[in-house]
């Protein structure tokens, strides 16, 4: 790995652990010279480490993030009683403490939960998060949630001028307020992965940073007990169970079905360990929508080839799901397991009732699933004026050349 791919992976990694370290020192209100100070750190990196880089960089990177602690306080004019309760204050943990991987985690925790503040803007929580926790730039937020870049730096703004104003705390709530936020943090780590595991990006399928950023954020909540929980297992699972298939999903840009994934690729660990978080889910009393999602996707998983695939549960467990959260995506991947069951009359009536224009950008989708129905019935006109329609609605470049070589297939 290159010397500048080193410091990219580093940077993805250590800024969010820097941030939320140093935000729980000095406050929301430098945050923005928080930030400055980070990137600092990294471009003295970058020229630190021209030569050579250190046997153990993440240690270099934490040390140097310890010495802009002091750096900090002399920029922003701490006073001596604040440096005084910083290192030996009743309710103050010490700097060096603060650097421990369990008080690390719980910083990074806090800043989670205060990304995921119900005061902040739904759009400006995804973003903030991505930015403060995940290490992402302006550009490539703007790129992974399709928006300018602008846009994007006004979110930002708008967030940590909210944070001020409203006097947010850098804690994980508890009680009442716990259940409801945690909630708003699922939804954001839920993002987060679809839009990496179903990019909405012109050129690219899928985004594996994001997917794995989700990951280790939903980790981190399992890693605190009272934060455990049939949602939290069951997203954690669902994420395991679709980031097995990532290899097989995409070949040299390329989609590929999930009927023709080689199912010998799939990484076997992440749906054990998918399989394990979705047991844990069912030992809660609570069911969520996360848990049908999660067991939809344990059905595909689990399944040796596509032909043992059980698409009367999938369906039934899309009629659960529905129950719960009513949608018309649901009901459109519903009409898809009815397809793979060949009932026609209940796919026909399951697609009148969902109305692609509220599909928003996948509402492609809609006439894809038009397109195999005519298909199987043999109504191969109907098909190709179907997929015509899916190549035009569909964003994703990739995902068009897909379109145009099912309509060439069809005989």
């Amino acid at each position: 790995m290159s010397q500048d791919k080193i410091i990219d992976h580093l940077f993805r990694h250590q800024f969010g652990k820097m941030v939320s370290i140093l935000t729980r020192i000095f406050g929301f209100s430098n945050l923005e010279i928080i930030e400055d100070a980070i990137q600092d750190t990294f471009l003295k990196a970058t020229h630190t480490w021209k030569d050579s880089i250190p046997e153990n960089p993440e240690a270099w990177l934490t040390q140097a993030a310890k010495n802009r602690t002091i750096d900090l306080f002399r920029k922003i004019k701490a006073d001596k009683s604040r440096i005084q309760n910083l290192d030996s204050g009743p309710s103050a943990i010490a700097l060096n403490e603060l650097f421990l991987d369990s008080e690390i985690e719980d910083s990074q925790l806090r800043m989670i939960f205060a990304c995921c503040h119900p005061e902040l803007q739904s759009k400006d929580q995804i973003a903030f998060a991505l930015k403060t926790i995940s290490g992402f730039s302006q550009k490539e937020i703007a790129a992974s949630l399709l928006t300018k870049e602008e846009s994007i730096k006004k979110r930002l703004q708008r967030a940590r001028k909210t944070i001020i104003e409203r006097d947010i705390k850098f804690e994980i709530p508890s009680g009442k307020e716990l259940s409801e936020r945690i909630d708003n943090v699922l939804q954001v780590i839920y993002l987060i992965f679809n839009e990496g595991f179903h990019s909405n990006g012109k050129n690219i399928i899928i985004r594996k940073d994001l997917c794995g950023e989700a990951l280790r954020l939903c980790k981190m909540l399992l890693n605190k007990e009272n934060l455990r929980g049939n949602s939290v297992y069951s997203l954690f699972a669902l994420m395991c169970f679709n980031s097995s298939r990532l290899e097989t999903k995409a070949t040299d840009d390329i989609v590929i079905e999930l009927k023709n994934q080689n199912r010998k690729n799939w990484y076997q660990p992440l749906i054990e360990m998918g399989n394990f978080s979705l047991q844990k889910a069912t030992t809660y009393p609570i069911i969520s929508s996360y848990f049908y999602e999660a067991s939809i996707a344990f059905q595909h998983s689990n399944a040796k080839e596509y032909k043992d695939t059980n698409w009367e549960k999938i369906d039934f467990l899309y009629g659960k799901l529905y129950e719960m959260y009513p949608s018309d995506f649901i009901s459109l991947n519903q009409a898809i397991a009815l397809l793979q069951l060949n009932d026609y009359d209940k796919v026909e009536l399951k697609m009148k009732s969902v109305n692609p224009k509220l599909l928003e950008q996948k509402q492609h989708l809609y006439y894809a699933v038009y397109a195999d129905l005519y298909s199987k019935q043999g109504k191969t006109n109907e098909a190709k004026i179907a997929l015509l329609k899916t190549i035009e609605l569909a964003q994703n470049e990739k995902e068009k050349d897909y379109f145009r070589k099912k309509i060439t297939e069809i005989k």
